[in-house]
């Protein structure tokens, strides 16, 4: 079964490939586009199950965009929007769009919303089957790859492609976590302290280095040589999520 196809389209390179990094890190196959034009060509090469535009872009806004896909076909839109007035989202959700978030967007609310509409279209698109990857085991909602495992978030653990749970301290996982949220984003020691709620008696800076140590024994092929959860010098750490 292939994986769900989603098409993002935003203006804006480095809020699409936020977005399409993190879809794909949860196993969705994701074409990324710049506007209007670029969506129709992307469309006519591989229909999406679902498109999440922004509404504020300058050659074509998204309202017609909407306007323009829904008069030609039923897939599902979820709409960003950073400056839109409500008249704008409601007008988009009257002319077909399914739901719509906030810029700047917090990335787990935005693939708890893609899951939501395609659970709602799925009855009545057989073109919109659940998300999957290549590599084993299909990802559920709460999953995420990180390098040779998965991060399992409702269990708390690390997986496998074949299953077996590897146990995670609660500030590993609270960092995982951190990371899964923010791909590709440079976060200080400082920033995931206050993300991953661990300031205890040993939240000081190079914990945070030690507790990354233990994470890239346990995700990096070649802990010495990280290709996952990099250092950032003088700036933290950044994590690389796959193309798969």
């Amino acid at each position: 079964m292939s994986a769900t196809h989603i098409i993002v389209v935003d203006d804006e390179a480095p809020a699409r490939e936020m977005v399409g990094d993190y879809l794909r890190m949860h196993g969705f196959e994701v074409t990324l586009c710049d506007g209007g034009k670029a969506l129709r060509a992307a469309m006519a090469q591989h229909a999406p199950d679902l498109i999440v535009l922004d509404l504020n872009m300058p050659e074509e806004d998204g309202l017609s965009i909407i306007r323009d896909l829904k008069r030609q076909s039923s897939v599902a839109i979820i709409m960003l929007t950073a400056t839109a007035s409500p008249i704008d989202r409601v007008v988009g959700l009257e002319l077909g769009a399914d739901d719509y978030l906030a810029k700047p967007v917090e990335l787990r609310e935005l693939l708890a919303r893609v899951r939501s509409v395609l659970r709602r279209i799925a009855p009545a698109s057989p073109a919109a089957p659940a998300a999957a990857v290549s590599a084993a085991p299909s990802p559920r909602p709460g999953m995420a790859r990180f390098g040779t495992k998965w991060l399992d978030e409702d269990a708390r653990v690390l997986r496998d492609d074949d299953g077996t749970e590897h146990p995670l301290t609660a500030s590993e996982f609270n960092l995982l976590r951190v990371f899964a949220a923010n791909p590709k984003r440079v976060l200080s020691r400082e920033r995931l302290l206050d993300l991953a709620d661990a300031r205890d008696a040993e939240a000081f800076d190079r914990a945070i280095d030690l507790r990354i140590m233990r994470i890239r024994r346990k995700i990096e092929r070649d802990p010495a040589h990280p290709t996952v959860i990099k250092t950032v010098r003088g700036g933290g750490y950044v994590f690389t999520p796959s193309e798969k």
